[in-house]
């Protein structure tokens, strides 16, 4: 038996924390064959106690199907990885939270579509639905009549999050009827965004889009709390009365002991064009909201996103903009991306990881 072989038999176990496989490249120390003695330490941050006995035991029997005589010793380590800040979501890089302070600014459209362009750019793209009065994400991704699975991880019932387009999802609209309302107070709301958090298996991720709901409340609150959030992105219209609520969703992210930087500012509904004259522009809304938030932000404009009547038509038939090359809008939300990007490579570089909110 040779180390390859103990790190291929490793590789068949079930994560814990993903419910894919162990991944032993990542995991494994330190892993030593003397005869029929293997012995090695197995890196899993955030292992709960009562998975750990059911863990080793995966791990000795994978390694004896290969050696039926193996004496197998294992040291479980709950050692965090470079850059992790939070054992919730180790496997997690990057949170960012899609917010703003009114609703019907488009907040849901852009967070899908930032998530699939992230995701055409190279990237590993999770999308958390948090907005839990007003669920729209199974609409717009065409999942609509689809339900969770719930998978046994480790003598847990853990969530399998829906897949979209190659990337895994999670809303409440997938869990109750299209038509119940969810009539919920501060704990359960906050219970089911911790549950979408923790017990959900979610593969590894390079960024996770959060979809909040507008304003500031119990669900922002229970975020800023639950996981450390790497960044935030404003969505306003340039009109002064969304600009003004959006303030108020800024406020709350730079408050010192919540401490999130704002990544940049969406403008949606920056001006409306007529399918039949593309190169007509009509500023309904005004002009000038996405810029003046941003500075007021000490951030940047990400993009603007006109008024195409084609986005509210793509939305509705659960095929977002982003997906569709030859779309009017895919180019907006590809750039958005980019610049979304730009201002995480620079926020990496200039601050040390956001740490959750700590209640005394």
């Amino acid at each position: 038996m040779t180390k390859d072989d103990v790190l291929h038999a490793i590789n068949r176990v079930q994560d814990p924390l993903t419910g894919g496989t162990i991944q032993p490249e990542h995991r494994v120390r330190d892993l030593k064959i003397n005869g029929n003695q293997v012995s090695f330490k197995l890196i899993v941050p955030g292992l709960q106690a009562d998975a750990k006995p059911a863990l080793i035991q995966s791990c000795e029997m994978a390694i004896r199907d290969v050696f039926a005589e193996a004496e197998v010793h294992i040291h479980l380590l709950s050692e965090a990885r470079p850059g992790d800040t939070s054992q919730a979501l180790p496997h997690v890089k990057h949170i960012i939270a899609v917010a703003s302070g009114k609703g019907g600014v488009g907040k849901s459209t852009v967070s899908v579509n930032l998530a699939l362009s992230l995701k055409q750019q190279g990237l590993r793209v999770g999308l958390i639905d948090a907005d839990l009065y007003g669920p729209s994400i199974p609409t717009m991704l065409g999942l609509k009549g689809q339900r969770p699975k719930v998978q046994d991880v480790y003598g847990k019932p853990r969530l399998m999050p829906i897949e979209a387009f190659g990337m895994p999802t999670m809303s409440i609209g997938s869990i109750v009827e299209p038509e119940q309302a969810v009539v919920l107070r501060g704990p359960r709301l906050a219970g089911i965004i911790k549950q979408f958090f923790l017990d959900v298996v979610w593969p590894e991720l390079d960024v996770m889009i959060v979809d909040l709901p507008p304003g500031t409340g119990d669900i922002q609150l229970t975020l800023v709390q639950t996981v450390p959030i790497t960044g935030a992105v404003l969505v306003t219209t340039p009109q002064q009365v969304a600009l003004d609520d959006a303030v108020k969703a800024m406020n709350m992210f730079l408050l010192p002991n919540v401490n999130v930087p704002i990544l940049g500012v969406v403008e949606n509904m920056s001006w409306f064009t007529p399918l039949d004259m593309p190169d007509r522009r009509y500023k309904l809304f005004g002009k000038g909201g996405g810029k003046k938030l941003a500075r007021m932000a000490k951030s940047v404009l990400l993009g603007q996103v006109p008024l195409v009547q084609g986005i509210g038509e793509s939305s509705d038939g659960g095929i977002p903009p982003s997906v569709d090359p030859k779309h009017p809008a895919a180019g907006y939300y590809s750039d958005i991306a980019k610049s979304t990007l730009r201002q995480l490579a620079l926020r990496l570089e200039a601050r040390p990881p956001t740490q959750p909110v700590q209640v005394n």
